[in-house]
């Protein structure tokens, strides 16, 4: 079924568990047809059946059409970016730097920072980064290519806190930071006005949008951050290796020097001119780098089509939705979570000395989830019927009962 058609019966009203389950749900028949109850849409997003379609589509360019197949292999290219910019907000398509993983966009910057024997770059970021970008840090850090600063924003009483980073951004060139905590599901506030501390100081702000993009909206003109990376693996339905690295028109204009490139980055690619030193596309395309791997534009079409149909405004009140019954029935069951409201994501968080352990039990009684330190994360979405949702928090309560006897 054509994702469109699929999308229009539901008009422009809120969306309800009934007419996705008439509607939407026909589009995950192969994925809803899997036994358990899946709450780790947070991690890996679920795939529609037309992303298989769209595999096929771009192998068979490459079947049948060989060296031939860069004509359409670079048309759908170039609609992914375009799908991209409108789902961030972004001006310009040619922002969209396709890039197999977050971690490789942020390398891209951290190589792009004037890097003098004398002047190592000074980045600010805070501990509550994911691993990905913790671990790109560190080591960039210990091999003695930044001088890095990582500051906690968590308050007393648990909130968000910008205070410290918005202090010490006057010492730093790059500020690094999170739109949506992938421990808490808090939501960041004020990156605008941090964006703009960045600027009044010299600096460049790089948010991690990856738990925000397709299902809080992002508008990253608004937010005025330089740089933002993000990608498909999870709300996008994208899968991995579909990742991109915004980067602003402004810091385009700057005079940023591209390192991470290779020969797709060329002014004319396909030319084959050598001149020395090289001259680049223009924009964003000067980012490119060698031979992308083509089939993840196609595995993430149907996903992001599907996202930009239903709209991250109604997607967002859905999710909501889901996760306030998911809290209610939680309560009832005695346990206390925390989410579904403005200032969290998509995910509600359970605090707990052994929330892996109790991932692990449930995962036993056919309940995905997963944890990230002390926290269970439980993630719906909108395929999540009301029915998962009571027979998780019973469960749940259930697997703490069996726990605290013991």
């Amino acid at each position: 079924m054509n994702i469109n058609d699929a999308v229009a019966p539901l008009g422009a009203g809120p969306l309800t568990e009934e007419a996705l389950r008439r509607h939407i749900y026909p589009l995950f028949s192969r994925t809803l047809a899997m036994p358990g109850i899946y709450l780790a849409n947070h991690s890996l997003g679920r795939p529609l059946d037309q992303t298989e379609v769209d595999l096929r589509e771009g192998f068979a360019h490459w079947q049948t059409r060989l060296h031939n197949a860069w004509d359409p292999w670079q048309e759908e290219e170039q609609q992914h970016r375009a799908r991209i910019a409108q789902l961030i907000g972004a001006r310009r398509a040619d922002c969209i730097i396709p890039k197999v993983s977050a971690g490789q966009g942020l390398r891209t910057i951290l190589n792009a920072l004037p890097n003098g024997s004398s002047d190592v770059p000074r980045v600010l970021s805070t501990t509550s980064e994911f691993d990905s970008v913790d671990i790109i840090l560190k080591q960039y850090a210990a091999v003695g290519r930044i001088h890095l600063e990582s500051v906690s924003c968590r308050a007393s009483d648990g909130t968000v806190d910008l205070a410290p980073l918005f202090a010490a951004t006057p010492n730093a060139q790059l500020v690094i930071v999170s739109q949506v905590l992938f421990t808490t599901g808090q939501i960041v506030p004020d990156l605008d006005r941090l964006a703009d501390a960045c600027h009044q100081h010299g600096a460049r702000l790089l948010v991690d949008a990856y738990h925000a993009i397709g299902v809080i909206p992002v508008n990253v003109t608004a937010m005025r951050a330089d740089f933002v990376i993000g990608g498909s693996y999870k709300y996008l339905r994208g899968g991995p290796g579909a990742a991109f690295l915004y980067i602003s028109p402004d810091a385009l204009d700057s005079g940023l020097q591209p390192i991470d490139i290779g020969w797709f980055a060329k002014e004319m690619p396909f030319l084959y001119d050598r001149p020395n030193p090289p001259r680049f596309a223009p924009g964003g395309d000067a980012f490119l780098e060698s031979t992308p791997p083509v089939l993840t534009y196609y595995q993430t079409r149907a996903g992001q089509q599907l996202t930009l149909a239903l709209g991250v405004d109604r997607i967002r009140a859905f999710s909501l939705e889901r996760l306030t019954r998911l809290k209610r029935y939680l309560a009832e069951a005695g346990i206390a979570a925390q989410g579904a409201d403005e200032q969290h994501g998509a995910f509600l968080t359970i605090e707990h000395p052994a929330a892996a352990s109790l991932a692990q039990d449930l995962e036993q009684r056919g309940i995905t989830t997963d944890a990230r330190g002390p926290w269970l994360r439980l993630c719906p979405d909108y395929l999540t019927r009301d029915g998962d949702l009571r027979q998780a928090a019973a469960t749940l309560a259930s697997v703490l009962a069996v726990s605290t006897a013991t």
